[in-house]
């Protein structure tokens, strides 16, 4: 490799240049297969650690502590680290290496990494030394004195460090992902939940309440991710340095482009974190059982539609900085049409196994069937908004790659006013009813106020004139329809003809789940194929 005395890693002298030319440059087809496939294998770890923490700590006050503890934190990730930030710094760095100046992109590394840690430190600090006032925001009907409340303080403090580790290893991703290496970043939530899942096995028993271990676990995984992530920066040549200076130009840049990103790029987790608020109205429970709801809706969302998008927001941003308008629309009704056909049959068929999911997956030890019931209503309420939270996340990277943060700002706005008014209308009449599920009604707001969010975005893109729909829309729309009611004869005869999944035995409920997918996914693609779908098809040209 050619030597270049600007950059030097390691004794060795590399170009950044000629470290993206090391690195493969595939297509968005395989890319999104490569983080999906990374992204996949994370989500089996993750259902393994839901699984464990179902069976040895259930649905109590202690859980539902952790939910809201892990919570404010895993908000404010999605602003410093894979969200907020992620939108804003990947735009203008595929910017500066369309340019080609290899001494600015290394100056813009080593400021953007100094001022992007200055910050987190900060409001980490903050985050600890407010926890108590922040856990009584957040649980603002529930008693004051509960325990619930204490817990969620103490919690806190524990895992607000998280973020400072994970917006660094954000940091790193968002580097690999600017040179399409999709991989690493994908796969290191692996590690996430391997630290709970030992958290929970390890330290558990130290605790007088065991439910501590899952806090640990989460400033455990945060410290194990970057210790991995920030050392791989040195194979592409890339290791920023940490410069200070707010008045660098490419950190103003990218801190100016991120303000208004900061409530749309993370409206979802924005909307639970609402749902939180008016769940401390609820049964201690409530809190719980939206958790391991939203754990399963986020399968389809992290595996199909975070992969999509973080695929395509450096190609986006590419095209846009070579003014190729062909080729920026081209990609973008790609992965809108590839959102449809998973996202459609996603939610339905979500729809139709949420109860066989819940107790398959967290039916054991302290978790009940009474929980079960009440997640998989849940469940069923939230998937209808999967197709439409899955959008969200193709759409908001075509306007981050023209450098247009306020148009998704104002929308997000909205979207979070939509949320709040329906769930405090919905819960209102629920608990006015005495029903016991008056958490679905947050789940089903949710879902609503997600579909509103990218109904919006797509109007305003269209209107902008961004983006025109290509040739096929209505057929390919018909052929996955069709496909998903196919789809949906055939789980729904297998689940009822199985009956009470929860009445079987642990390895058969494993069986049956196993088999209802295996048979709902053949009858979907078998059905594509009979309407002449190839693998050629799916392929951006």
């Amino acid at each position: 490799m050619a030597e270049n005395p600007r950059c030097v890693n390691n004794d060795r002298r590399y170009s950044v240049q000629d470290s993206v030319k090391t690195v493969a440059k595939p297509g968005l087809l395989r890319s999104t297969a490569v983080f999906g496939g990374m992204t996949f294998l994370s989500r089996l770890a993750g259902f393994a650690r839901d699984l464990l923490q179902a069976t040895l700590f259930g649905t109590g006050p202690a859980v539902s502590a952790f939910v809201v503890a892990y919570r404010i934190p895993n908000y404010l990730r999605r602003i410093f680290a894979e969200g907020s930030f992620s939108s804003a710094f990947v735009p203008v760095l595929s910017e500066l290496r369309e340019k080609g100046d290899e001494a600015q992109i290394r100056d813009f590394l080593n400021h953007i990494a100094g001022a992007l840690l200055a910050v987190v430190l900060v409001v980490t600090g903050l985050g600890i030394a407010l926890s108590p006032w922040i856990a009584q925001v957040f649980l603002a009907f529930a008693d004051k004195d509960s325990e619930q409340v204490a817990l969620t303080a103490s919690m806190l403090r524990i895992t607000f460090p998280y973020l400072t580790f994970i917006s660094m290893t954000a940091l790193a991703g968002s580097v690999m992902n600017s040179f399409r290496h999709f991989g690493l970043p994908a796969f290191i939530p692996v590690l996430h939940n391997l630290a709970i899942i030992f958290a929970m096995l390890v330290l558990a028993p130290l605790f007088d309440i065991p439910a501590y271990a899952l806090a640990w676990g989460v400033l455990l995984a945060g410290i194990l991710q970057f210790c991995v992530m920030w050392p791989a920066l040195a194979r592409f040549g890339v290791k920023p340095a940490f410069r200070l200076d707010f008045k660098h130009p490419g950190v103003q840049r990218v801190f100016k482009l991120m303000l208004p990103t900061i409530f749309s790029s993370s409206v979802a987790q924005l909307n639970l974190l609402v749902g939180t608020v008016f769940a401390s109205a609820l049964v201690v429970n409530a809190q719980s059982w939206l958790y391991y709801s939203d754990r399963l809706t986020e399968f389809p969302l992290g595996l199909f539609g975070v992969a999509i998008g973080t695929v395509i927001l450096p190609h986006l941003s590419r095209q846009h900085a070579a003014e190729n308008r062909e080729g920026y629309n081209h990609a973008l009704d790609w992965g809108l049409k590839m959102v449809c056909l998973i996202g459609i049959p996603a939610a339905v068929g979500l729809v139709a196994l949420a109860e066989p999911l819940c107790a398959t997956l967290f039916q054991h030890g302290k978790f009940t069937a009474e929980d079960t019931h009440m997640v998989s209503l849940a469940v069923s309420a939230m998937s209808i908004g999967i197709p439409a939270f899955m959008l969200s996340k193709v759409l908001l990277p075509a306007f981050y790659s023209r450098h247009d943060t306020k148009t998704p700002m104002k929308v997000a706005v909205w979207t979070v006013l939509v949320n709040v008014v329906l769930i405090a209308s919905f819960v209102s009449l629920m608990r006015w009813a005495e029903l016991p599920y008056a958490h679905t009604g947050i789940a089903l707001a949710t879902a609503m106020a997600g579909i509103f969010n990218a109904a919006a975005l797509a109007w305003l893109l269209h209107r902008e004139g961004a983006y025109r729909p290509e040739a096929g829309w209505l057929i390919w729309l018909l052929r996955i329809f069709a496909a998903t009611a196919v789809m949906w004869a055939v789980v729904w005869a297998l689940r009822t003809h199985v009956g009470d999944w929860g009445q079987l035995h642990g390895l058969y409920r494993l069986l049956w789940l196993v088999a209802a997918v295996a048979a709902g996914g053949i009858a979907y693609l078998a059905t594509h194929w009979v309407f002449g779908l190839r693998l050629r098809h799916l392929r951006e040209v």
